[in-house]
This record gives C-alpha cells, structure tokens and sequence, in this order.
C-alpha cells in the first residue's frame, strides 16, 4: 500500500495489515492515516511501451483487481485493560465470599492480621487477574474455531487453484462474514491466495505458509508471558508474607527481663501464623493457576495445529501453477536444474565410492603380496645363515683335529728327543769316569 505524507511530500507504503491505522510519518513525525483501501499499483510504461514485469507490454498486463483489505485483529494477545477489569470483577466476587466466610480456616488464612491480609490481596488479585486473560484467550479461541467451519476454498468454484480462478476464490474470502473472516485460518488463506495470485510458484506459498505459522506459534508463545510471571510471582509474594511475619516476630520479642518474654511469646506465634498463612495461600493459588494456564495454551496449540494441517490438505494440494517449466516458471526452471545436478553429484559421489572400495581391495592385495615376499626372503635368508653355521661348524672340527694331530706328534717328537738327550746324557757320565780313571792316558 502506496500513500503520501501531506506535510513533507514523502512517499510512503505499509502493508494492507495496517489499513485504517494512524501511524507517524518517519520524515516529519506528522500523525497519518493509513488509507482502508488497498490499491495494487499499475506497472510503470516504459518509452518502448514496455512495463516493469518480464518485458511484457502494456496491453498483456491486467493488473489485480482493487480489494479492501482489514485490519487484522492480534488473535494471540488480549486486551490488558478488558483483562484488568475481568479480574476486578472476580476479586470483587471472591473478595466478599471470603468476608462472608472470615470467622472459618479459609476466613482467618486470609484474614490473618494487616500486613498478612495486605499480601494475600495482592496474591489474590494476580491470581484474578491471570483468570481474567483466560477468559479473554478462551474468547479467541472459541473465534477460531467458528472461523475453522468456514468453507473458505469451496470446490464448487473450482476442484484446483491456478492463474486463471484464484482471482475468484479471493473475492470468496472478500465475501466472507467481517466477523468470521478475521481470524488466523482466513487471513493465512488471504495471504497465500493474494502471493500465490502475484507470482505462480507452489514452493514459494509453502514457503510463506510455513513462515506464517513459525510467527503464529511464536506468537501464542509470547502470549502466556505475562501468566507465566504471575506462576512464580504469587508464591513469591507469600515469601515475602512470610518474611514479613518473622521479622514481625522477632520484633515483638522483649527480652529485657523473662516476664516480659514470656508476655511477648503469644506475639511471636502471631506472626508466625501470618507468615505461614501468606505462604501457604500463596502455594495454593499458584497450584490452582497452574492446571487451566497449561489447559488453555494446549488447546490454542492444537488450533493452531488444525489451521497448519486445513491449510497443506485443502490450500497446497490444489494450487496448480502450471507445472513448473511448462509454466514458464522460471524459479522452476531452476528447482529442476538444481535437482538435476544434485542427482548428477549423487551418481559421482557412488561411483567414487565404488572406485574407492576397488583401490582399497587392491592396497589389501598388495600389503598381501609384500608380506608374503618378505616372509619368503626372511626364510631363505635364515637357510642361509642355518647353512653357513653348519660350514663353519665342521671347519672348526676339522681345523680342531688337524691342531691336535699336530700337538700330538709334537709331542712324541719331544719325547724322542728327551730321550736321546737322556742317552747322550748318560755317555757322558761314562766318559768322564773314564777320565778319572785314566784309562785314556
């Protein structure tokens, strides 16, 4: 949506979801009003008499019809003030029950003493107030599923969505009842028939259907903030009941002398009756809170989950546009290009697998082959060695017998030769007594 601020002349534009709605002009600051009429802009001519689209001329151009948009109501998030004043009224309600009953158990945990009675009001209005934007959520809830009987695609207009009938089922939508049609199933619907009608491509209203939910589901998230913070802040202030009761307590203690404490003991039990009483009330509420909190935000998920499942069985399954290339889509064109080389790079990635499991086959049958080699040359290199001893091993023998015949007969030489020096010896004993004797002269 296209508009101008009168102030400063700036062109502005803001999505159909704004219509109505008074905004502040980022140039000058000037409160503007949105226009309710959405108007989709004509192409601009160029000087070939071209337009801006594709290249396509003038005269092939049909512009969309103009439709008035609504303001989309948050479908999520209540009314803080509408909440308040629920909650108001429950505390007023529950308020004057517990007046009624004062004088039982329930009466007198509530009604315990002034700063006691002070935090379980407070407790007790944030457990009314949390029930007021359950109310409210249960209002919008029971919204969506009225807008869920709809027949927002009828078939009776046509069995398939394309380029030529979604202009027709738009205006249906259009023809909706204002009550009904603001709701999160309708306006998804209007917003994916109104982008499907722009561009012709089934991926991209996925795409846009599925974005749409993500902020739906973000958005009932974001809605159960403020009860969240209630759940732990009821106890939390019956703690501070609770400390408040103590240090009450412990106050009212006297000890300058024992009769005086003992005088002071019944205000001790006092307040810690009122320190007990904040927390446990407070422990109760926030129990009581619990349960309807987390039945609530189930069924709001669970409608949110029928929206999503309504919308891929009757809005996706019947979009036809046109078959992707025969279409002329050229985002087509390029799903089935991108597909194709997926398909070409899966077919190399096996065909590289294979080739690596032949190369590894290989690799094992060689480490085989080398292993067995070198078991073979280990063993013929230890024949080797086993032989080589056994030649060394007899030349040491033989050279052992050879030492010993040697030493043998040089050994009987010896002898022989002793024995002749004995003999020769000997002579010469004779002769030299045959000197003495003088038998020689």
């Amino acid at each position: 949506m296209h508009f101008t601020c009168p102030e400063c002349n700036m062109s502005l534009k803001a999505d159909a979801d704004l219509a109505g709605k008074t905004v502040k002009c980022p140039g000058c600051a000037t409160k503007l009003q949105i226009p309710a009429t959405f108007e989709q802009p004509a192409p601009e001519e160029q000087p070939d008499g071209s337009a801006d689209s594709g290249g396509s001329t003038v005269d092939d151009y049909v512009a969309p019809p103009a439709r008035e948009g609504w303001a989309e109501s948050d479908q999520s998030n209540i009314n803080i003030w509408g909440s308040i004043g629920y909650a108001a009224i429950i505390f007023g309600g529950i308020l004057g029950i517990l007046f009624a009953v004062k004088n039982s158990y329930v009466g007198s945990v509530f009604f315990s003493d002034k700063s006691g009675t002070i935090v379980n009001a407070c407790e007790l209005f944030l457990f009314c107030w949390a029930f007021g934007i359950l109310i409210l959520k249960m209002q919008k809830i029971g919204h969506q599923r009225n807008a869920m009987l709809l027949d927002v695609l009828p078939k009776e207009i046509a069995p398939e969505i394309n380029k030529a009938n979604v202009g027709n089922f738009i205006d249906h939508v259009y023809n909706l009842p204002h009550r009904l049609r603001d709701s999160t199933m309708v306006n998804r619907i209007r917003k994916s028939l109104e982008f499907f009608e722009t561009r012709q491509n089934n991926s991209e209203v996925a795409n846009l259907m599925s974005s749409q939910s993500d902020i739906d589901a973000s958005r009932i998230q974001g809605s159960y903030s403020l009860l969240k913070v209630f759940l732990w802040a009821v106890p939390i202030l019956g703690f501070v009941g609770t400390v408040l009761g103590l240090s009450g307590a412990i106050g009212s203690i006297d000890a300058s002398d024992s009769e005086a404490m003992a005088a002071s003991l019944g205000n001790v039990t006092s307040g810690l009756g009122t320190a007990f009483n904040t927390t446990l009330f407070g422990l109760v509420l926030s129990l009581i809170m619990a349960f309807p909190i987390s039945a609530v935000q189930k069924t709001e998920e669970d409608n949110l989950s029928v929206i999503d499942a309504y919308c891929n069985e009757n809005l996706l399954t019947r979009l036809n546009d046109g078959g992707g290339l025969g279409g002329g889509d050229e985002l087509g064109a390029l799903d089935q290009l991108s597909a194709a080389i997926a398909g070409a790079q899966r077919e190399f990635l096996t065909d590289l697998n294979d080739l690596s499991k032949i190369i590894k086959e290989n690799a094992e049958g060689l480490e085989k082959r080398s292993a067995q080699h070198q078991q073979k040359v280990e063993e013929g290199f230890s024949n080797m060695i086993k032989v080589l001893q056994q030649d060394t091993s007899s030349a040491i023998e033989d050279s052992a017998k050879s030492v010993t015949r040697y030493v043998s007969a040089l050994d009987t030489g010896i002898r022989s030769l002793n024995d002749v020096l004995k003999s020769l010896g000997q002579q010469q004993v004779v002769v030299q007594q045959v000197k003495k004797k003088g038998w020689f002269g």
